[in-house]
């Protein structure tokens, strides 16, 4: 995508703004480096526009590759100029949780895409011995409703075939309440009182779960003041 113009956001917007771009910025900004880890945090890209994505942003030296060592394959890693992307991507994200929080179609309800920034932030030094499995059943995303969440220390799992390990934790109800709880849209009581989202498990850990369910690191982000009208496909 070329503008032909000398503009310094023209130049920025022909880099930034090809698809996925700056949600591929996004990933590595959130430590991210393996190659199968981008794939799962991006799950709806495709693997050849994944590799061109990331041709492209090492040519512009936004980052650099090196091998795995003793494996095989690459790891991916934000050079200074990629780096300093960081605070325009946490703007976006602010400006579309305050704009655009509500406006998200049944088919954008990407239960993958949920628990993975949802792993990245649990507190597992409330788990025993560091260790625990979350169930979630979604009653709206009929494709896939179950996913099992599995913390070991730094290690997660996140799967949607029965892994057979005994649960800690079960979470029920609908993605996009879940989505709007991370979010900071809607305070998890609310979601358990009005939106009939259920928690249920190990008890020390239902009752602590707001000190180790940590939300979005955007969940700050005051709504919008206006009033929004959510769009279902």
């Amino acid at each position: 995508m070329k503008y032909g113009l000398f503009c310094p956001v023209a130049k920025a917007a022909e880099l930034l703004c090809e698809r996925w771009t700056l949600l591929i910025l996004r990933e590595l900004l959130h430590g991210t480096s393996k190659y199968s880890e981008l794939q799962r945090g991006l799950s709806r890209i495709s693997p050849t526009l994944l590799s061109k994505r990331l041709r492209e942003l090492e040519q512009a030296e936004l980052l650099y590759r090196q091998r795995i060592a003793g494996g095989k394959g690459y790891e991916y890693f934000l050079t200074e100029s990629g780096r300093a992307v960081g605070p325009l991507v946490v703007m976006l994200g602010h400006w579309g949780l305050h704009w655009y929080r509500s406006q998200i179609t049944d088919d954008e309800l990407d239960p993958e895409l949920l628990l993975w920034d949802i792993q990245r932030r649990l507190d597992d030094s409330y788990f025993p011995g560091g260790r625990a499995v979350l169930k979630f059943q979604f009653n709206d995303v009929p494709a896939y409703p179950n996913w099992w969440l599995m913390a070991n220390g730094a290690e997660r799992d996140l799967c949607h075939a029965d892994p057979g390990r005994d649960v800690n934790v079960y979470f029920s109800g609908s993605a996009r309440t879940l989505i709007e709880v991370w979010g900071g849209a809607l305070p998890l009581e609310d979601a358990r009182n009005n939106r009939n989202f259920k928690i249920v498990g190990d008890r020390q850990l239902v009752e602590t779960l707001p000190r180790w369910f940590l939300l979005s690191s955007l969940a700050t982000t005051p709504s919008a003041l206006r009033p929004h009208t959510a769009i279902t496909q």
